[in-house]
């Protein structure tokens, strides 16, 4: 079971993500799902935001925000069995 929660840096930046217009869907999903495990430690990322995380990391056109924001979330997701 994952046990990590967002950190404050990386949920401040989450809420940035949500809050800008210029976001794209892949983006708000991981800043989503990054900030609903907020305080959740029993929350772990869906494999869809997994997969919309993923892709923020290796898209070279997204904000240093929407990075960590997706990183967070990625670190939280199951791990393959």
């Amino acid at each position: 079971m994952v046990t990590k929660t967002t950190g404050a840096k990386a949920a401040t930046a989450a809420s940035k993500v949500l809050s800008s217009k210029s976001t794209g869907a892949a983006s708000e999903t991981a800043a989503a799902s990054a900030l609903t495990q907020k305080s959740s430690p029993k929350e772990s990322t869906s494999p869809r935001a997994a997969t919309a995380a993923s892709k923020v990391l290796r898209d070279g056109r997204t904000s240093a925000a929407s990075k960590t924001a997706a990183a967070s979330a990625l670190s939280q997701a199951k791990g393959k069995k």
